[in-house]
């Protein structure tokens, strides 16, 4: 069993930032670091005091983490970025919020003396004697301290305070992995001193020395204790009393922690087993669990019950009858065609997320191309009469200003283009589109057209899968391309009524150009020939793409785990140069890098032929580089054996924040159930003769700073996690559990009414019957497994408690 947390994350927006520019604006982005290590960078909002990001992630970390920091930012073209201010909210913060933290948070100051990270290796013994006894502190090594310097490093000494006395270790230059292995001893006596303090200092020659952290010990509980050895985490000194909060703007955040201990998968099967076992039996089944969780889950937990059921059936290989039992549920309780599959159902959440999990590659090769043009050619678009400006369009031909109709007409000549390319490029992708996704339309398509057969609802079929395809998948795509990794950046103000234009355009003819749709917004009326021909064009592929024969579809069962080989790839850039001399920007060379789920490839482009670089087995970490090792922050090292059993490490720069901690996620994920995995690692180089971080001459020495190997960001195509989803739903049930019992009180007193009066047959609360049953044993599993999981901390009994 294994206890997992995790952070789900919302940046919303901030509001009353202060101006950082000379413009009187600022363009802020934000910077979210866990303990002290960034992970994730939210997009610059350009020109703004108030930004809207609306950008949200899920982080899995190990369960010692410490908090959570929101840093907002200033970009600069021409000089270093600007802090504005940060919020910091630690573990215990958020383990008070059950539900999960969600409001305004004020900016405060950013104190050099706060920001400190990082642990310091120390020994503590109180020695005996014939007179006074002798406190001995050895202070033995530091890892991952905050840099302070220009190169990346810092210069750090420690000073060792005590009863009036301070004693000081060497400095170790350029490094933030310093080993002193130095010893000092001070007088013990009855009353005096309770405190001994270690600090941590980065050295300068011309100005103050920069504050590094601090661990406090209490000297009376030493003396109880005797001899005390570990890795203490360094804390910052005490808040400085000038810190003011609220004008420095303010930042609205959803933070939730989530911990779970995941039980081994023996214990889960029972729950497994009876849930498929009720997917397989369709609207058929007794109990309908299915449907009765459906309808006892709340709206605001509906998507993340509906993701992790989808994620549990895929790992059975039944998604598809999972999707078929909420499709049949849905329209056996629908009377009205034109109100299938609106509402926020568990069956319109599961598709979304089937199509997501199933379909992101497909819908990036669909709308990639057309996203980009769009986002290049920053053209004013505009249909609405009443928001025309014509004095964005600058002059005609004739060197006269436009008339707001030919503005629009331009305008609509630019959206017929984009839609046309768009609906043009879905004709040509039946082929393209994932077998399992075609196998699911027809059986959607399938069951409407059972449902509804009279010829006045033939588009009613057509209209089913585009209530997916277009209006759930293909325009929230178009119009927030950034959420949908369409794009790195957030759309400016100009391409952003673009894109929402051309979804709107989109969303018309998933609706079949109905009467309703047109009404809504007459001024779309430009667009109506295009979005007439679109409705013809999607028709035909939407019939070209549920015509699946029967032998394929059966073929498709055993792919529906949808665990392509594919995990992640892109354009990296690769060191690919030996020796002692400098490191120069130009030693990396580009290529295009593929990530399977059995080696780590690259090529010269997408399309050649791909040479394997590392086969997936012989990873033992995939750890960030110190920046002063090749003057960049975003270059990661994967540490490797060859085919001879040799210890390789290869070195691969990332183009931004976020591109590195994606591909860091998904290496360690791929690798996470690796032989050998390391414990430790080097974060700089071997340069010369020794080690860039920590100045430790031996090639083979241990590693100075902990692997994160736990540390990864949730994506669509992540390796399915069986246990954590089974887990996830349990907890779920669990909450639910007196409704369900009530309801089976319910079915049981309807079937002994029943028996009266028609005699026996099928009971339909066995499935809630055994459902309670699995709950009891499960819950009896967590009882016995240890209840705390692994320390918050290593948080010594001896530290005082300021």
């Amino acid at each position: 069993m294994a206890k997992r947390s995790s952070l789900s994350i919302r940046i919303v927006e901030g509001k009353n930032l202060p101006a950082k520019d000379i413009t009187g604006s600022s363009d802020p982005y934000c910077i979210v670091k866990v303990d002290n290590e960034p992970i994730i960078r939210t997009a610059t909002v350009w020109k703004t005091l108030c930004p809207f990001w609306g950008e949200e992630y899920k982080v899995h970390l190990p369960p010692t983490f410490h908090s959570v920091a929101f840093y907002v930012m200033d970009e600069d073209a021409l000089s270093r970025d600007d802090v504005i201010g940060k919020v910091c909210l630690t573990r215990d913060t958020l383990a008070a919020y059950p539900k999960g933290f969600s409001g305004w948070a004020h900016l405060t100051e950013v104190d050099p003396d706060e920001e400190v990270q990082g642990e310091i290796h120390l020994r503590l013994e109180v020695l005996p004697g014939t007179g006074t006894r002798r406190l001995r502190c050895s202070v033995l090594e530091a890892r991952d301290l905050a840099p302070k310097d220009w190169n990346g490093a810092s210069d750090p000494f420690v000073r060792v305070h005590y009863n009036g006395r301070t004693q000081e270790t060497s400095i170790v230059k350029k490094s933030c992995y310093p080993r002193w292995n130095e010893t000092f001893e001070f007088e013990l006596e009855e009353g005096a001193g309770e405190a001994l303090c270690v600090e941590a200092w980065d050295w300068d020659l011309v100005s103050r020395n920069d504050f590094l952290g601090k661990v406090v010990f209490n000297v009376p509980g030493l003396w109880a204790a005797q001899q005390e050895e570990g890795w203490f985490r360094l804390q910052p000194d005490k808040p400085k009393s000038w810190l003011d909060e609220g004008n420095l703007g303010s930042l609205q955040l959803e933070v939730w922690l989530r911990d779970e201990t995941v039980l081994p998968s023996g214990c889960y099967q029972p729950l497994v087993q009876l849930l498929c076992r009720e997917v397989k039996l369709g609207t058929q089944g007794p109990g309908q669990l299915i449907a009765l969780i459906e309808a006892n889950t709340s709206t605001e937990c509906r998507q993340e019950v509906a993701t992790n059921l989808l994620k549990l059936f895929l790992g059975q290989g039944l998604a598809k009858d999972f999707l078929d039992l909420l499709f049949q549920l849905e329209l056996g309780r629908t009377s009205e065609a034109n109100t299938l599959f609106r509402s926020n159902s568990l069956a319109s959440k599961s598709m979304e997320s089937f199509l997501k999990v199933a379909g992101m590659r497909y819908l990036h090769g669909i709308l990639g191309p057309i996203i980009d043009r769009v986002f290049e050619e920053k053209k004013y678009v505009e249909l609405d009469p009443s928001k025309v400006e014509v004095k964005d369009v600058g002059c005609s031909g004739l060197h006269r200003p436009q008339t707001k109709a030919e503005v629009v007409e331009q305008s609509a000549q630019t959206l017929r283009s984009h839609l046309g390319a768009l609906l043009s490029a879905l004709s040509r992708s039946v082929r393209a589109c994932p077998a399992v996704v075609r196998a699911t339309f027809r059986q959607l398509f399938r069951r409407v057209c059972e449902r509804f057969p009279s010829a006045q609802h033939e588009n009613v079929p057509f209209i089913a899968v585009t209530s997916f395809l277009c209006l759930r998948f293909l325009s929230p795509a178009i119009m927030a391309p950034k959420l949908f990794h369409l794009r790195e950046r957030h759309a400016d103000a100009r391409t952003s009524r673009t894109l929402l234009l051309l979804a709107k355009a989109v969303q018309n003819v998933g609706n079949m150009d109905t009467p309703a749709s047109r009404a809504k917004e007459a001024w779309m009326e430009p667009l109506q020939s295009t979005v007439c021909q679109g409705v013809a064009q999607l028709k035909d592929f939407i019939t070209k793409l549920v015509d699946i024969e029967e032998k394929e579809e059966l073929d498709l069962q055993q792919a529906l785990s949808l665990q392509a080989p594919l995990v992640k790839e892109g354009p990296l850039f690769i060191h690919r140069t030996k020796g002692k001399g400098p490191l120069m920007s130009s030693s990396f060379k580009k290529l295009h890098f593929s990530l399977t789920t059995e080696a780590l490839s690259f090529a010269k482009t997408p399309t050649s032929k791909k040479t394997s670089l590392i086969k997936l087995a012989n990873i033992r970490a995939a750890e960030k580089v110190e920046e002063k090792s090749f003057g960049s922050s975003h270059v990661m090292q994967i540490i490797y054996t060859d085919d001879a059993g040799q210890p390789q490490t290869a070195y691969l720069q990332c183009k931004s924040m976020n591109e590195l901690n994606q591909w860091l996620s998904a290496l360690r994920k791929v690798s996470i159930n690796n032989t050998g995995l390391l414990g430790s690692y080097h974060p700089g180089i071997f340069r010369g003769d020794k080690w860039s971080c920590c100045h430790q001459k031996d090639k083979t020495d241990v590693g100075c700073d902990k692997t994160r190997s736990r540390v990864t960001l949730q994506e669509w195509n992540d390796p399915l996690d069986h246990d954590l989803e089974a887990q996830l739903i349990y907890r779920h049930l669990l909450g639910m559990e007196a409704t369900l019992r009530e309801k089976h009180r319910e079915l049981r007193g309807a079937t002994e009414a029943s028996t009266v009066l028609e005699g026996p047959g099928p009971a339909p609360e066995d499935g809630l019957a055994q459902l309670f049953q699995v709950l009891e044993d499960l819950k009896k599993a967590h009882s016995s497994s240890p209840a705390a999981g692994p320390p918050l901390e290593h948080r010594n009994l001896l530290e005082l408690q300021t």
